[in-house]
């Protein structure tokens, strides 16, 4: 099955996320912070990686730029415990969508989410970079999944 890298500070958000994808198949790696995300990426091979927008030492939205410049063909899944706007919690809210698929990041998500969401979003990334890779294509770019 896939390997899924989890960047997010919140120890108990990469427990909870690992114990999802792993019951799915999916091989899990966690780290906590951007900085060891990107080291991860660039020591082992990922099928996707899930990347907290709000983190302390280097935020989501720099660590997807980096990690799309890194490699543009790696799916990358933006989330947030803040809410994408558009979801009627907080009107004045920025979209961070947008800013999530301008980084780079192939889709986004919000917490809390389901597992059965996550598991979707991640195949739906990881099928869409074969398909463009198959194309010959850099990269994807699939939208949200709110």
């Amino acid at each position: 099955m896939a390997r899924i890298l989890v960047i997010d500070d919140d120890p108990a958000v990469c427990k909870a996320t690992t114990i999802m994808l792993e019951a799915r198949g999916f091989e899990v790696v966690a780290v906590a912070s951007g900085r060891a995300g990107l080291d991860a990426v660039k020591a082992g091979a990922f099928d996707a990686v899930i990347v907290d927008l709000f983190m302390p030492d280097m935020d989501g939205l720099e660590t997807t730029r980096a990690l799309h410049q890194y490699n543009a063909a790696l799916p990358i899944i933006a989330v947030s415990g803040f809410m994408f706007r558009g979801r009627g919690r907080c009107p004045a809210m920025p979209n961070f969508h947008p800013m999530t698929t301008e980084a780079g990041a192939a889709a986004a998500v919000y917490k809390p989410f389901r597992p059965a969401e996550l598991y979707q979003v991640i195949t739906d990334a990881i099928r869409a970079n074969q398909l463009e890779a198959a194309a010959g294509a850099p990269g994807i770019k699939s939208g949200v999944r709110l």
